[in-house]
């Protein structure tokens, strides 16, 4: 990284934590005219501007030391709502008018000195090659859940984060609700005596399914081939990479459906699972390490993981009825899901405000860490550890037996069919940039 690119970072950490403290974004008032872009924010690019995107970006905009500068995406139409809703939200929130430059090429977006950081919201097996990249052109990152689509990815990731100062924030925001701090922490603390086990609830079924979507004629202004990326070849479906329309403005009905297929995602295990694995792995004091036994489903018991402990966590539906997390103790028990947390031990309840239930700080951190050049509430190793159980829980479903996990040495014990599972052969030229 460039000389000018740390001079940048010390004089925004002079200057603007001198003036502005992040335990409270203030309102800030701009007047009726419209100004240029200011240069000492923090400037993002987006790469990947679907569905989650048009949500982060959102949260982004409300922060008064970022400015959006750029955006990528194999689709067109999908380019061309991202500057109609970035220059609608700065007049909203900014009252001036945005400088924004748009790419089909995410390594044009990364050439760009006028990026510091991006936000990464492509779909999953897209994860590590373009952060892997932002990491060498000297970008922070905020990347979207889960960490990387195979093991070895996640594995690279890491390395190559460290070894470049990256600040890296996982988009695992349940870690900035109230109601989930405050279950871990009940935990980690003793509350409820030694754990017995952990439930968690992904949705069902949680594994992914063969792609069977019929092919369909690719639309105008879609980048198929590059989509596609790595991934043995695929044919399209809009289901894949939903439409949108601008006139009339439509936006995408259901979320990509990239997610619930073995060859192009995790199913629920890792889009949920990146969530609630996430904190029952938090509670446990796993989360920077993983199980050591992972024990498929059958037709009469459920997935269940073996952590160093001995305590299981086991991956079915329980009462709360929705995806969510429940702890059980000698003492009691806490169960803890998106707007909910109860608890049968006294000393654990709590009552929370409504507000107290959203993850608007986790953008907020982000954006504060890259400014004072520390970990964030997620830093890359607890993203690849959560996303890791994840995997595993898949590995073990299309295998069909147990499995011995090392958590430190990152491997399947004696076992190289398993092992074989840790990544899968880049196609179409491509390759993982290390």
């Amino acid at each position: 990284m460039s000389k000018s690119y740390f001079s940048r970072r010390k004089f925004l950490s002079a200057s603007l934590l001198s003036t502005m403290g992040f335990s409270a974004i203030p309102n800030l008032s701009f007047g009726t005219n419209m100004r240029t872009a200011d240069t000492s924010k923090i400037r993002i690019g987006f790469i990947g501007v679907g569905r989650q995107a048009m949500g982060l970006l959102g949260n982004m905009m409300k922060n008064p030391l970022v400015d959006v500068v750029a955006g990528a995406d194999v689709y067109e139409i999908k380019l061309d709502r991202f500057k109609k809703r970035v220059a609608k939200l700065y007049k909203d929130e900014k009252k001036q008018a945005p400088a924004l430059k748009v790419y089909a090429d995410y390594k044009q977006l990364l050439a760009n000195p006028e990026v510091d950081a991006v936000v990464i919201a492509s779909p999953d097996h897209w994860h590590a090659m373009m952060a892997i990249d932002a990491c060498h052109a000297g970008k922070d990152i905020y990347l979207e859940k889960p960490l990387t689509f195979t093991i070895r990815e996640g594995q690279e990731l890491v390395k190559a984060v460290r070894s470049n100062g990256t600040v890296l924030a996982v988009g695992s925001m349940q870690r900035s609700g109230a109601n989930f701090q405050h279950a871990a922490r009940m935990v980690q603390k003793g509350m409820l005596g030694n754990i017995k086990k952990v439930l968690v609830n992904v949705g069902t079924p949680p594994h992914p399914k063969p792609y069977d979507l019929p092919a369909q004629s690719v639309p105008a202004g879609l980048d198929w081939k590059t989509w596609v990326g790595p991934l043995p070849d695929i044919h399209y479906n809009e289901e894949l990479d939903p439409p949108i329309s601008l006139k009339p403005e439509q936006n995408e009905k259901v979320w990509g459906a990239w997610r619930w297929y073995k060859e192009t995602g995790g199913g629920l295990m890792t889009d949920w699972g990146a969530h609630m694995i996430d904190i029952a792995q938090w509670g446990l004091g796993m989360d920077r390490s993983g199980p050591v036994e992972i024990i498929p489903a059958t037709d009469s018991t459920p997935l269940k993981y073996i952590y160093s402990n001995g305590v299981p966590m086991i991956i079915e539906p329980f009462d709360e009825g929705r995806q969510g997390v429940k702890f059980i103790g000698e003492k009691g028990w806490i169960k803890v899901s998106r707007g909910n947390y109860d608890t049968d031990v006294q000393a654990c309840e709590r009552k929370f405000e409504k507000e107290e239930f959203g993850f608007g700080d986790h953008h907020v951190d982000f954006i504060d860490c890259v400014v004072k050049r520390k970990d964030p509430v997620v830093p890359v190793e607890i993203g690849h550890s959560s996303c890791t159980a994840c995997t595993l829980g898949n590995i073990a479903h299309e295998l069909g037996r147990p499995l011995k996990w090392d958590p430190v040495a990152q491997v399947f014990e004696d076992d190289w069919e398993a092992n074989t599972k840790i990544h899968y052969a880049y196609q179409n030229g491509y390759s993982l940039k290390v």
